[in-house]
């Protein structure tokens, strides 16, 4: 059984997806990051750069354990130890491990930054928020456009670069913009949203799920020195 090291964050929810879809057996070990878990030596070990998820897979190559941080890797091992969601065909392959990259390189970072100065930051920035906002929102026209002559994200079959980028989008309106303006977008989303497997990933920890900005110990530990001095 894999014991994932997670919390219900996007790039949480991404590892959430791929094991309901493969049907690996896997344990949730919470990570409160509000509370300072991912500094914890125990999961240092796991994950050096104090980011969940991290998991660790006892049966990993050679039948020895192994463990994994970096939710674009650990999408990456879970295709290559079930074959599912990842072509071997060399071309759908790369074509998929392209989107995914786009996801790990854009998406998530720009997307994240939109949501911190739009919903978190304690002072509201102007320039910030007008910068971030107009890079999501050119970054949903480029999904967008990809959608509206792919199937999925990452090619005529669901994979793991939908897996990745989706939890990303899960709320449009927090990073300023409307499902409605994207229609080749907005089919795919709601498609994933009907995934079983999707809605079964949603579950794990929601009642740690909070729409409210953190205060406090919490907000230093994500945002501040309690980052940084322990980084």
């Amino acid at each position: 059984m894999i014991d994932l090291y997670t919390w219900p964050t996007p790039n949480g929810h991404k590892i959430h997806i791929m094991l309901e879809e493969t049907g690996l057996d896997y344990r949730v070990i919470p990570v409160d990051i509000n509370k300072g878990d991912q500094f914890e030596p125990d999961f240092l070990a796991i994950s050096p750069n104090n980011k969940m998820p991290a998991m660790v897979d006892p049966q990993g190559p050679g039948g020895e354990p192994f463990p994994l941080f970096e939710s674009g890797a650990i999408l990456i091992y879970l295709a290559e130890k079930t074959g599912q969601f990842l072509p071997t065909e060399s071309r759908a392959r790369h074509t998929v491990l392209q989107w995914l990259m786009f996801q790990m390189g854009g998406i998530g970072p720009m997307l994240g930054q939109a949501h911190h100065f739009r919903v978190y930051a304690r002072e509201k920035i102007p320039y910030a928020i007008e910068r971030y906002t107009n890079e999501a929102t050119r970054l949903y026209h480029v999904l967008d456009r990809r959608l509206e002559v792919s199937e999925w994200v990452g090619g005529p079959d669901y994979s793991i670069a939908d897996m990745a980028t989706w939890p990303w989008l899960r709320r449009p309106e927090r990073q300023g913009q409307n499902l409605a303006d994207f229609p080749h977008l907005e089919r795919w989303w709601n498609e994933m949203v009907e995934r079983p497997a999707v809605q079964r990933a949603l579950t794990v920890l929601a009642e740690h799920q909070s729409a409210v900005a953190p205060t406090g110990e919490a907000w230093d530990n994500l945002f501040g020195a309690g980052q940084f001095n322990r980084g």
